[in-house]
C-alpha cells in the first residue's frame, strides 16, 4: 500500500525528477536501525558540521494516523547565496519509508492533510506570492488552491473537506500604490496600518484555483489566529487592535464569526463577482458574515480551540489585565457566549494550547517544564493537569489525527538532533520514524549534564546545563563560558547541542572551552513567582543566580576561575552588559544584541511595554529605577575587554543600544570591538553570517585568556 501510494506521490510532484531518481527514491528503504554517519579520523565539531544538522517540524498526520508529513529545513550557501530552503516529507508511521515530497527552488512548508485523506495541501511561493497548493494521494498533478492578492499567512480546511479559510493582510489600496510610484508615500507612524484577516473558498472541487474567495472579517483589526468548528459552520478567531507586536502583549479579544449553509454552499459558487474580483480570484462583499464577540475584556486573550462537541472553546488569557511579563492560563467559554473560566494552573502558566483530548474533557497544551517541554491536559472538570510526555527531552510540534488519538512530533534531547517521533496521546508510547541526519558525521560530543545550586539568596534552586569539553577527563580544569538567555523569559533545554545557533555549543566545546548554560530568576519553566521575581531586579537577583552557578562549576573541579568568559544575546546581552559593570571577574565578555540603556531602548524598541512592566514604572515616573537598572549609567565601573555584536535592522534591541555600549567602551579606554551584521533583525536570519559569530567570538576570547596558558590545566595547576 505504502509502495504504490509514494509511487504516486512522486509522479505527482511538480518538479524535475527522472523516472531513474523515482524509482531508486521508491525502492531505497529507510534505515531506521541505522546510527548517524561515522565521524572519520580528523572530523570535529565546527560551524560548517553544526549546518548539516537541518531544521525539523511536523505538520501534519493524515487522519488514519498513517502518514506524517514533515518540513525540512536546510541552509544553501553556494556562491552568492546564503538563504535557506524548506521542502515537505512524508513518512509513514509504520517506519517503512520516508520520502521527499516538494522539490525545487521555492521552499514549500505548512503541510494539511485534507480531512478525508484525498489531498496534502502545503504553501509555497513558486507561482510568486506564498500560496496553498494541494495534490492528490491517489495520483495527480499538484494545484494551486488560492491566489490571494498578498499572499497567504496561516490556512485550514474545514472539517468536512469543502472549504478553505486563510489569513491575508489588506492590499495597498490603489492611493498607496500611486503614492508610492510617485516616491511622495509618507507613513505616518503607528497609524497606516494594513490589517489581516480571514478569508474562505471552496477546497478541492475543481482541483485548480479556487474562485471567488470570499472575506469573512474586515475592519480595522487584526486577526491573530483561527478554528474551524466541528460542524464547520462557524470560525472562532482571536484579533487585537492593530498587527503591531507590542499591542499584541496588552490587547486581544476572541470573537465567532458565523457562516450559513447557503453561503458556505453552492450560493458561494454561482456568486457573480465583479471584474476586478473576478480577475483577482478575491470578492470583498459577496455576503455578509455576522461576527459575535465572545470574550472580551483588560486581559489579552488568544490561541482559541473549539471543542470537539463545538460546545466549548478553550482560549489562553492574561485574567483580568493585560500582563506583559508573561502570564497565559487556560480558560473555556461556551461557544454560544456567556462566563469564561479558568482551569487548573498548568507547571509554568505559559501553555500554549494545541488542542483537546478526543472525548473533550481536557484541554492540550504545551509548555517548558524547567530544561524540557513536554504535552499536558487540563481538566475541563477543574481538576489539575496531567503530563501525558515524559522524558529528558524538548518535544516540538505537535499534529493530531481528527480523533486525538495519535500525534506525531519532533523530539530531541541535548546528544540527539531533532527527528520525527508518532504516539497515542493518553498512552505514551514514542516511536521514531524517522533518520533525518543520519548521513551528517557525529564526531566526539561534550557531554552536557544538568546542574542545580541555590540562588545566593536562598529563595530559589536554579538549573543550569554545563558542557564539558570534547574529551574532558574529571581533575582537568578549563575555561569556562558563561552563557546567558534571552528573554528575560526565555529558557535554556534540553535540545541538541550540535544544531546551528548563534552560540555553537558544540563548537565552544571542541575548543577545548566547557559553557554553562543557566536558567535564573526570570526565566520560564519554573512557575509564576520564578518567572515574576527579575520584575524590577534587572541585573541584580539574576546575575547572582548566574554567579553562584559559575562558583558551582568552579567547586567542582571543572572550571578555571582564573579563565572565565561571558557571552549572551538580547537580554542575555543586557546582563553581559550589566555583569561587567558589577564585576572584573570575566577575562572577556561578548555582548550580542545588548540593551545597555533602558532609558533609551524603551522609547525605540517595538515591544516598549514589555521592557516598561519589568520595571513596573514608565521612565519618567522613575528615573532612578531604569538608571539603576542601565549599564550605561555605570560605565565607569567597565574594565573587561569586551566586544559587541548587533544587527544592522534591529528593530527589537534597535542597533543604536549596541552602538551606545561600544563608543561609551571606546571613549573609556576598555579594549572593545564592535561586528556589525549588514541586513539582520534580532539575530542573524543568513546562514554564512550565523556561521561568522562563533568563530569571532572565539577569537575575542583567545585574545585576552591569560598569555601562554594551556587550554586544560590539572588540579595542581600543571
Amino acid at each position: 500500500m505504502y509502495r504504490k501510494l509514494i509511487t504516486l506521490l512522486l509522479l505527482a510532484i511538480p518538479c524535475s525528477i527522472t523516472a531513474q531518481e523515482q524509482n531508486e527514491a521508491v525502492h531505497q528503504e529507510m534505515g531506521h536501525e541505522s546510527e548517524h554517519h561515522e565521524a572519520e579520523l580528523g572530523e570535529a565539531w565546527t560551524p560548517e558540521l553544526a549546518m548539516e544538522f537541518r531544521g525539523v517540524s511536523v505538520g501534519a498526520i493524515s487522519p488514519d494516523g498513517d502518514l506524517v508529513a514533515y518540513v525540512i529545513r536546510e541552509p544553501l550557501m553556494d556562491g552568492e547565496e546564503s538563504t535557506y530552503r524548506s521542502h515537505i516529507w512524508v513518512a509513514a508511521a509504520d517506519r517503512s519509508w520516508s520520502r521527499q515530497f516538494t522539490r525545487g527552488e521555492q521552499s514549500a512548508s505548512n503541510p494539511y492533510f485534507s480531512p478525508d485523506g484525498r489531498y496534502l495541501a502545503f504553501t509555497t511561493s513558486r507561482s510568486g506570492k506564498n500560496q496553498v497548493w494541494a495534490i492528490p494521494l491517489e495520483g495527480g498533478e499538484a494545484f494551486q488552491v488560492t491566489d490571494a492578492e498578498e499572499g497567504v499567512g496561516g490556512y485550514s480546511i474545514s472539517p468536512d473537506g469543502s472549504h478553505i479559510a486563510f489569513t491575508m493582510t489588506d492590499p495597498e489600496s490603489e492611493e498607496m500604490k500611486t503614492a508610492k510610484k510617485e516616491k511622495r508615500d509618507v507613513i505616518v507612524a503607528d497609524s497606516d496600518f494594513r490589517f489581516t484577516h480571514i478569508w474562505v473558498g471552496p477546497f478541492g472541487r475543481n482541483e485548480g484555483i479556487q474562485p471567488h474567495a470570499h472575506s469573512l472579517t474586515s475592519g480595522e483589526f487584526t486577526v491573530a489566529g483561527f478554528d474551524w468548528s466541528p460542524d464547520g459552520q462557524s470560525i472562532v478567531f482571536a484579533h487585537r487592535p492593530d498587527p503591531r507586536i507590542n499591542t499584541g502583549m496588552i490587547a486581544g479579544d476572541i470573537s465567532i464569526v458565523e457562516m450559513s449553509h447557503e453561503a458556505m454552499g453552492e450560493g458561494m459558487e454561482e456568486a457573480t463577482p465583479s471584474d476586478e474580483e473576478a480577475e483577482s480570484g478575491m470578492d470583498e462583499g459577496m455576503h455578509e458574515f455576522p461576527i459575535r464577540p465572545l470574550v472580551t475584556g483588560a486581559g489579552v486573550e488568544g490561541n482559541p480551540r473549539f471543542s470537539p462537541d463545538g460546545q466549548w472553546v478553550a482560549f489562553s488569557s492574561s485574567g483580568d489585565e493585560a500582563e506583559p511579563v508573561g502570564l497565559s492560563d487556560v480558560y473555556v467559554v461556551p461557544a454560544e457566549g456567556g462566563d469564561s473560566r479558568k482551569l487548573a494552573d498548568t507547571h509554568d502558566r505559559s501553555a500554549g494550547i494545541v488542542g483537546w483530548t478526543g472525548d473533550g474533557s481536557s484541554v492540550l497544551v504545551v509548555e517548558t517544564m524547567g530544561t524540557t517541554r513536554h504535552l499536558q491536559a487540563v481538566p475541563l472538570s477543574g481538576e489539575p493537569a496531567r503530563a501525558l510526555t515524559s522524558g529528558a527531552g524538548v518535544m516540538g510540534g505537535p499534529a493530531f489525527t481528527p480523533g486525538m488519538d495519535r500525534m506525531a512530533f519532533t523530539w530531541q534531547t541535548s546528544d540527539s538532533p531533532a527527528d520525527v517521533f508518532v504516539s497515542a496521546v493518553e498512552r505514551w508510547e514514542p516511536v521514531q520514524i524517522t533518520e533525518v541526519h543520519a548521513d551528517v558525521p557525529m564526531p566526539d560530543m561534550g557531554r552536557t549534564e544538568l546542574l542545580t545550586w541555590r540562588s545566593q539568596d536562598g529563595r530559589f534552586e536554579i538549573e543550569g546545563l554545563l558542557t564539558y569539553p570534547v574529551g574532558w577527563e574529571p581533575g582537568q580544569r578549563v575555561p569556562l563560558i558563561l552563557n546567558v538567555h534571552g528573554g528575560p523569559a526565555g529558557a535554556f533545554t534540553q535540545s541538541f547541542t550540535g544544531s546551528p545557533s548563534i552560540y555553537m555549543i558544540q563548537t565552544f566545546a571542541q575548543e577545548g572551552y566547557a559553557v554553562l548554560r543557566p536558567n535564573p530568576r526570570g526565566s520560564t519553566g519554573y512557575g509564576m513567582e520564578f518567572r515574576h521575581a527579575n520584575v524590577r531586579d534587572w541585573g541584580y537577583g539574576d546575575m547572582d543566580d548566574l554567579m553562584a552557578g559559575v562558583d558551582h562549576v568552579i567547586e567542582m573541579g571543572v572550571a578555571d576561575p582564573d579563565r572565565l568568559l561571558l557571552m549572551g544575546w538580547s537580554y542575555g546581552g543586557y546582563m553581559t552588559s550589566f555583569a561587567v559593570t558589577r564585576t572584573d571577574r570575566f577575562k572577556a565578555a561578548s555582548m550580542g544584541a545588548g540593551l545597555p540603556n533602558l532609558i533609551s531602548m524603551v522609547t525605540t524598541t517595538d515591544i516598549q511595554d514589555y521592557l516598561a512592566a519589568h520595571l513596573d514604572s514608565e521612565f519618567w515616573e522613575d528615573y532612578e529605577a531604569y538608571e539603576r537598572h542601565s549599564a550605561m549609567y555605570r560605565i565607569a565601573n567597565v574594565t573587561t575587554p569586551t566586544q559587541v555584536i548587533h544587527g544592522a535592522n534591529d528593530l527589537r534591541v534597535p542597533f543604536t543600544q549596541g552602538q551606545e555600549f561600544y563608543r561609551a567602551l571606546q571613549r573609556r579606554g576598555v579594549p572593545t570591538e564592535m561586528l556589525i551584521l549588514p541586513r539582520t533583525p534580532h539575530g542573524p536570519r543568513e546562514p554564512k553570517l550565523l556561521m561568522e559569530v562563533t568563530p569571532r567570538i572565539l577569537t575575542w576570547f583567545e585574545k585576552y585568556l591569560p598569555e601562554g596558558s594551556p587550554r586544560v590545566t590539572t588540579q595542581d595547576g600543571s
